[in-house]
């Protein structure tokens, strides 16, 4: 018993600072923390801030990419991008999970569902930029031409 007990404890002994090695491993920061980017970048990603810490390398690094683009976009570029990550940190993980289910799915149709989906969204596009004038000019409406092609009011991912 005693026997046991020793090598029990031996092979605690011998267990533990390897496995405290393993957890200090794993809790070593993801890189770039959010301290390490620049004034620009954290002003850039500022949207994705409450969610930096959760992310995973590859997924920071994606970001500080983006960052780096930015200046190089035009106005609605940057603006399009700042809506689009405050969206993308309003949503649940679940939700993040099922969008990134649907993109990967996406990517696996052929060229030509490709065009057709990017021909519905285009349309769909449209439709809520009328929809949206529409609003802001209630005699614009009217003025429209009603001979366009109606657009569908479900978006082409959700139609899948």
């Amino acid at each position: 018993m005693r026997k046991a007990n020793a090598a029990l404890l031996v092979g605690l002994c011998l267990t533990f600072p390897a496995a405290a090695t393993d957890v200090q491993y794993d809790r070593k920061a993801s890189r770039p923390a959010w301290s390490e980017l620049t004034s620009r970048q954290r002003a850039i990603l500022a949207p994705l801030r409450g969610e930096w810490d959760r992310m995973d390398d590859t997924r920071r690094r994606k970001w500080v990419r983006i960052a780096r683009r930015y200046p190089e976009m035009s106005a609605k570029q940057q603006q399009r991008l700042q809506q689009r990550m405050s969206e993308w940190a309003g949503l649940s993980a679940q939700e993040r999970s099922a969008v990134r289910e649907k993109y990967r799915k996406l990517e696996q149709l052929p060229p030509a569902k490709h065009r057709e989906i990017a021909g519905e969204w285009t349309r769909y596009q449209r439709f809520l930029a009328q929809q949206e004038s529409r609003r802001k000019n209630p005699t614009a409406g009217a003025l429209a031409d009603e001979s366009a092609e109606p657009a569908s009011p479900t978006s082409p991912v959700e139609a899948e």
